[in-house]
């Protein structure tokens, strides 16, 4: 039963890190956006240049925190998660056990 129970958390721990990691998806396509539409500036304005690129990377820089929070829980959720729920779940055995 404990098996079933561990194998359950590492699972879920796979999903949810699929999950986070998917993140990654929406800045890539801000961040694809955002540059398009810089070229587009520069080109009706190319003295502008200076300001557009100093906005564009300020917005890129934004728009990429997301995705590393993402890729962040996701590392988190396979490395450290099973770990923590498998021993916490091994304490709740061994402390029903106790009462039983």
């Amino acid at each position: 039963m404990l098996e079933i129970a561990i194998g359950i958390i590492l699972g879920c721990c796979a999903i949810g890190a699929s999950i986070a990691v998917l993140t990654g998806i929406g800045p890539g396509i801000g961040e694809g956006q955002a540059a398009a539409k810089a070229c587009e500036a520069v080109g009706r304005q190319p003295e502008s240049k200076s300001a557009v690129t100093s906005t564009l990377i300020m917005g890129c820089a934004l728009t990429e925190t997301t995705g590393i929070y993402g890729l962040i829980i996701g590392i988190l959720l396979i490395f450290v998660a099973p770990g923590s729920f498998v021993n916490i779940l091994k304490s709740a055995v061994e402390w029903s056990k106790g009462i039983l």
